[in-house]
């Protein structure tokens, strides 16, 4: 188990990044919380530092990465860029970027992609953005767009990456810490809906980064009845 690393989280001030910085923040890591315009301090942590930083900027993306005199380089970094409306150019390409620095730097790459790449449960070859059950077609586009980011990954073969596709519905809500990890299907919980919480995604995220699985590509999906609304 990994611990006491150095962790950049690109799109810190989004909804899954926001998690992923607090979740990283309590279990002891020092966190990089990149953004385009980020606090100028972070109240919820001494360990969290602010650093703005576009997606598509390869150079401050490399000097936040490659660390400095008064810290060292991240061990690891997780990319949980969005953008609305979608934009699937952007995405693949602000993907690209941070597969290229990272695989210069020897740093390991963890993507908060989309569900639409997964195989739908019961039908293996029926990919999820091509399952009107559960990829209306006014979201055909982000799923789309989640697709090409992993091919994106799959394309980069000097990458250590991993990416990590949420159930169909992903919100935020509690932290439960309990959740049903598997692969390349999407995952339906024990009350019959593929949902997780945004919290309990972030401690996917830190699960898999601290204890590393053989898998580049993973879902998860919330264990247990449905909180109560």
């Amino acid at each position: 188990m990994k611990t006491g690393m150095t962790i950049a989280v690109l799109g810190a001030t989004g909804m899954v990044g926001r998690r992923v910085v607090d979740e990283a923040g309590a279990r002891g890591h020092q966190v990089l919380a990149l953004s385009r315009k980020p606090a100028s301090e972070d109240p919820r942590s001494p360990s969290v530092t602010p650093i703005a930083a576009d997606a598509n900027d390869s150079d401050a993306l490399r000097e936040a990465l490659a660390g400095s005199a008064s810290r060292g380089a991240a061990d690891a970094v997780v990319l949980t860029v969005r953008t609305m409306p979608v934009d699937e150019e952007f995405l693949a390409g602000a993907t690209r970027t941070v597969l290229d620095i990272a695989a210069q730097l020897g740093i390991r790459v963890f993507v908060v992609g989309g569900a639409g790449a997964l195989r739908s449960p019961g039908d293996r070859e029926l990919l999820v953005a091509d399952n009107p059950a559960y990829v209306p077609a006014d979201i055909k586009a982000v799923a789309a767009a989640g697709i090409a980011q992993l091919r994106t990954c799959q394309a980069h073969a000097a990458a250590d990456c991993v990416y990590l596709s949420p159930p169909a519905l992903l919100e935020p809500g509690e932290r439960t810490g309990r959740y049903r990890r598997g692969t390349d299907t999407l995952l339906i919980g024990a009350d019959g809906r593929s949902w997780i919480s945004a919290e309990d995604l972030a401690v996917a995220v830190l699960d898999e980064l601290e204890t590393p699985g053989p898998d580049h590509l993973i879902t998860v999906v919330h264990h247990g009845e449905h909180p109560p609304a």
